[in-house]
């Protein structure tokens, strides 16, 4: 591994170069020749000179300098640095740091250039396409290198390096000398890797200061290739255009640390005592190991459900290793507590006329396993699964299949419903293969009437939206229609009905995200799916059946959707500040998409609600039911809807309602008048369910049919 400075870089600093200076402050040349700065050596290496006029004292803070003799007896300057507080990743990982920031002697070929060189960096599905899960020199020799540059003077203090995703291979030795001379005599070697998937930590003697880092394997299993993450604080002393960009300091006071169970919970209490008439915390249930899965209610009424006010659900921590999503909502709640004190208007409107629900760890036993093994330290798949090996996503029944089997037949909506598809009998089953995490969300999912929700997840950074699942081509063919602007011409992506009102949700939480939406955007580990708009339907991106988002559409009123907050899963705790500020506005504007549409109560004549009562809106074939109160939610676009209310032995009503663009869904009340249908079906019932012919009103009933009305009557 070599280190250095950029040329032309600050030229008070004696030691940029790896600490390693000539006694006149610079490295040796070639047979002790010297350039102008800014030229490159007459050498074989990729090397820059540095300034001819420096001094050989070390600066200040960084320590004292000691006198060496390496490199033939050219005397050089050793500068020690002080062993600083832990330094954090650079971002290899979660890309803060650039493709253009990476730079590698050769590559095997572009799917395994410098660019695929991250930690934790994912293969995409064909092993020969551009999407490889590593940086692979072209050939087996050691002069080959990786190098970063940081854009800034950093004070180096260790690297993690890693194998090859999917292939058995990885570094197991690495070099250290300079970007001037790596040839430093005698080498400084480290250890690798022993496995292609676990991250190995190297933590240097002594912290090194440079802009450049470059790492050099000198034995490796397989071919040559490596994934890396570099640990640099970035010295406060420089200042530069690189060094003021992705860096935030939040205003808010809250708590920016990674938070242990115990820790997560005595945190959740101090934000209920602190505002304790507006939190609740509860629990929907226990973890295979026993932890109790957490809630916080924020809500003027907590503890019930008042009629008329919708509930909105945050969750986090599906897979374990996904960390961000759990701090993120343990920060929401704690900013939402104190604004509330402070007189927020916007959040005090979203607490009176909201509940909210943030569950930071729907998978407690998989975070404490990613913890163990600490940030960047835990392999892409560790704490991924419960305790009992489910993925929590994935694991709810698959309620599409049938509804698209339903549809082939023609059996939709008179004799397979379009919403609220009850669950299989076989996944209620005391031996079916459900996680117990999962039986504890479903019901918690049926037990409220839940409007709109997002999980947060890791892993990429974009905004995924149902269907979830890739539906089989159809055996019938369907008729043709023009395709809409957005449509992707691939059979088999199947829209929801709700399509356009997911879109709008999606986007409401990426275009207000601070980096999602980058014009210039690519994806984590492959192409960005996105088309650098942040949003993607999830059967387009990464199709599998029985999600959380697509059993929460088919089975409830509620709309979900998947948040991917970035690429590192678990960030660094000094990411945090940063991670919060990228995705307040998000968190809150999303929320506020809940009262958007149109809601109102169902009650009969004498002022009754009528609970479960189904709302109908034209055009849309996806209906909503109404809560115990009688009241509903309907999220819609702007538009105007016609729109009806039915219930069991009432007569259906219908009404035009109008959304308009401004926050703030549209009253829509109806008034259901009783009918006769239920008597009718019970008469029918008795005889056998055949039709009963309708009397026309002015023809008089022949004999024989009074005789089988009084012979029915008499029997009923």
């Amino acid at each position: 591994m070599t280190v250095s400075d950029e040329p032309g870089g600050d030229r008070g600093h004696p030691c940029p170069w790896w600490g390693l200076c000539g006694a006149a402050g610079r490295p040796p040349g070639p047979k002790g020749a010297s350039q102008p700065w800014g030229k490159k050596w007459e050498t074989d290496e990729d090397e820059w000179a540095p300034p001819e006029e420096k001094t050989s004292e070390c600066p200040r803070p960084w320590g004292q300098g000691e006198a060496v003799t390496v490199l033939g007896g050219v005397a050089l300057t050793l500068c020690h640095v002080p062993h600083p507080p832990e330094c954090p990743p650079i971002g290899l990982e979660s890309h803060r740091i650039e493709d253009d920031q990476m730079l590698a002697s050769s590559m095997l070929r572009h799917g395994l250039g410098a660019q695929r060189g991250r930690l934790n960096m994912q293969a995409g599905a064909n092993e020969d396409d551009f999407f490889d899960g590593a940086w692979c020199a072209e050939d087996d020799s050691r002069a080959h290198w990786l190098e970063v540059d940081t854009r800034r003077t950093t004070k180096f203090t260790g690297v993690i390096t890693q194998g090859r995703d999917s292939q058995i291979q990885g570094v197991v030795g690495v070099a250290l000398g300079t970007r001037c001379h790596p040839r430093v005599s005698p080498p400084q070697m480290f250890y690798g890797n022993v496995d292609k998937d676990t991250p190995v930590l190297t933590e240097f003697p002594e912290p090194v200061v440079a802009r450049y880092i470059r790492i050099y394997p000198q034995t490796w299993n397989g071919s040559l290739c490596l994934r890396l993450e570099v640990l640099g604080c970035p010295l406060s002393t420089i200042s530069s255009y690189y060094s003021q960009q992705n860096e935030v300091t939040s205003a808010d006071n809250l708590d920016f640390r990674h938070h242990s169970y115990k820790d997560m919970r005595q945190l959740m209490k101090v934000v209920n005592e602190e505002c304790p008439t507006i939190t609740r915390i509860y629990n929907i249930g226990k973890s295979s190991r026993g932890l109790k899965i957490y809630a916080m209610e924020i809500s003027d009424n907590p503890g019930e459900h008042e009629t008329g006010e919708p509930e909105f659900r945050y969750t986090a921590g599906l897979h374990g290793n996904e960390v961000l999503g759990r701090e993120l909502l343990l920060l929401l709640m704690q900013f939402l507590c104190k604004e509330y004190q402070d007189g927020n208007p916007r959040v005090r409107s979203l607490v009176t006329e909201t509940r909210i629900h943030l569950v930071p760890s729907l998978n407690p036993d998989g975070y404490e396993l990613a913890r163990e093994a600490g940030s960047e330290l835990g392999n892409w798949a560790l704490g991924h699964w419960t305790e009992e090996g489910y993925d929590l996503f994935e694991n709810f029944p698959d309620l599409a299949s049938p509804l698209w089997a339903a549809e082939e037949r023609k059996l939709v909506p008179h004799r397979f419903p379009s919403h609220h598809i009850p669950v299989p009998q076989h996944y209620l089953e005391e031996d079916a293969t459900v996680a117990v995490e999962t039986r504890a969300i479903m019901a918690w999912m049926e037990k409220n009437p839940f409007v709109l929700g997002a999980n947060l997840q890791g892993g990429e950074k974009l905004v995924s939206y149902p269907f979830d699942a890739a539906r089989p081509p159809s055996e019938t063919p369907a008729a043709p229609r023009p395709p809409d602007d957005y449509e992707d011409d691939n059979p088999e992506v199947h829209e929801t009905p709700d399509h356009a009102i997911f879109r709008w949700l999606a986007i409401s939480y990426a275009s207000a995200h601070l980096t999602m939406t980058e014009t210039f955007r690519g994806g984590c580990h492959t192409q960005d799916m996105t088309d650098s708009m942040g949003i993607v339907q999830g059967a387009k991106w990464h199709p599998r059946a029985g999600s959380m988002n697509d059993f929460s559409y088919l089975h409830t009123n509620c709309l979900e959707l998947s948040v991917y907050l970035g690429c590192d899963k678990f960030p660094h705790e000094s990411e945090l500040q940063q991670e919060w500020e990228n995705n307040k506005e998000s968190l809150l504007t999303f929320m506020e998409q809940v009262h958007r549409g149109i809601k109102g109560l169902v009650t009969d004549q004498q002022g009754e609600p009528i609970a479960n009562a189904t709302i109908v809106v034209g055009g849309i074939n996806h209906n909503v039911k109404t809560a115990s109160g009688g009241d509903y939610w309907r999220i819609l676009n702007p538009g105007e809807y016609r729109v009806s209310a039915r219930a069991e032995g009432y007569n259906p009503s219908v009404k035009t309602c109008s959304v308009f663009y401004d926050i703030g869904a549209t009253q829509c009340n109806f008034v259901l008048s009783r009918s006769n249908w239920k008597r009718i079906r019970e008469i029918m019932a008795m005889n056998g369910n055949r039709p009963i012919r309708r009397i026309v009103p002015g023809r008089p009933m022949t004999p024989r049919e009074r005789l089988r009305l009084r012979q029915r009557l008499r029997r009923s």
